[in-house]
């Protein structure tokens, strides 16, 4: 087995990792592959991290959380992946951790009080949030779902689309217009953000959900969301009536941080697999790893994820210690990079080292294949990450 133990832990962190360490043990490599053959969401092992709190990893420890830290809850996230269950299992939880983040930052002392606690002992998921839509992707400000002042509610017409785990969620954290674009001197003014209660909107008959066939993450669900004159009362705005854009963008570069961790730990899953492939496969009388045409290709995927690991944790540690936005952006986006990057040539290396078999499902590599692919353009794409890069730190010419 390739050590994946490759950069220093503090105490706080071995903690989490030994800890995640034991309860991924438990969800074998055959658990995933049925969990993607079926495209059945992984209850089992999302009730086991809830009934332990985990959900609560970012929740304050005033209101039962554990009040964790961006350096440890990369931890958290690479080693879920790393575990075998690759990307598709940390998204398949990554909504239930961070999406409780607006909540902390900018909801009513009476919505954190009433929720977190929840979140945090495992009773209550905010798994959902609803932002992308058909003609508003990576240009967010031009989200069409709008939202109209009512007396005490607010009426909420529009679709999204890719909003994932809604099927498995309590809550749904909804991004929508409360004066139009056309109306507002900055395109990122006057949009605003909502805690819909699913069950509620369910019973209204307020909400329409359309599963999307997709080949990466199956068992992480998405779907095309229609909302109908769903009514939410005016308490489920969170924060500032117009601000939801700004809100958004608080906590993002953290965010992205972990996501690169699942990279990591998605390729070091694949890196895994063909490095032990290439020692037991023998042709012609000896390893394949022998030869250099397998070898190289695996050796390379180690040191772009080593790589990838060391910016990953240094960003992770620069975010804890006060780093400002602008250096958080930067390290942020690069860690996504390269993570996202070294994850697809470790996956791809290691579906080359399987030849024929590497399509094979028993052998696990063509699913991290599939989501390294995936990796490449969720949340953000490559290329936007790189126009981040160009522009806030060379200092070229916004491009878009």
């Amino acid at each position: 087995m390739v050590s994946i133990d490759t950069v220093p832990l503090s105490d706080e962190q071995r903690l989490v990792r030994d800890s995640i360490r034991e309860i991924c043990d438990d969800f074998d490599d055959e658990y995933w592959r049925e969990c993607d053959r079926a495209a059945e969401y992984p209850h089992e092992f999302a009730e086991t991290l809830a009934d332990n709190d985990w959900f609560g990893a970012l929740v304050p420890t005033e209101y039962g959380g554990a009040g964790m830290s961006t350096a440890e809850t990369v931890v958290m996230m690479e080693e879920i992946a790393a575990s075998g269950g690759g990307f598709g299992a940390a998204q398949a939880v990554h909504g239930a951790i961070y999406n409780s983040v607006p909540l902390v930052e900018y909801g009513s002392e009476r919505m954190k009080a009433e929720l977190l606690p929840k979140v945090a002992d495992g009773s209550v998921s905010i798994q959902a949030f609803g932002l992308t839509e058909p003609n508003a992707g990576s240009d967010s400000t031009a989200i069409e779902t709008r939202a109209e002042r009512d007396g005490d509610e607010y009426v909420i017409t529009g679709q999204k689309v890719w909003t994932s785990r809604v099927d498995v969620s309590d809550y749904l954290v909804l991004m929508a217009r409360t004066t139009p674009r056309a109306d507002v001197e900055k395109r990122t003014h006057g949009i605003t953000m909502f805690l819909v209660d699913v069950a509620e909107a369910r019973a209204q008959g307020a909400i329409e959900l359309d599963r999307i066939d997709k080949t990466a993450s199956r068992f992480v669900h998405s779907y095309e969301v229609w909302l109908e004159d769903l009514r939410v009362p005016a308490e489920a705005v969170i924060g500032e009536v117009g601000e939801g854009f700004y809100q958004m963008l608080d906590g993002l570069n953290e965010e992205r941080l972990v996501i690169a961790a699942e990279c990591v730990g998605l390729g070091e899953a694949a890196l895994d697999k063909g490095v032990a492939y290439a020692n037991e496969r023998e042709v012609f009388d000896r390893a394949v790893g022998k030869n250099q045409a397998i070898q190289h290709p695996l050796a390379e995927a180690y040191a772009r994820l080593l790589a990838a690991k060391q910016v990953v944790y240094a960003a992770a540690d620069a975010a804890d210690g006060g780093s400002d936005r602008s250096d958080l952006g930067a390290r942020a986006n690069v860690a996504k990079y390269l993570a996202a990057d070294a994850a697809f040539e470790a996956a791809d290396a290691a579906v080359q080292t399987h030849g024929g078999f590497g399509v094979a499902r028993e052998y696990d590599v063509e699913r991290y294949l599939r989501e390294a692919r995936l990796a490449r353009l969720v949340p953000v794409t490559q290329e936007l990450a790189l126009n981040y890069i160009g522009e806030n730190v060379l200092g070229l010419p916004r491009s878009y």
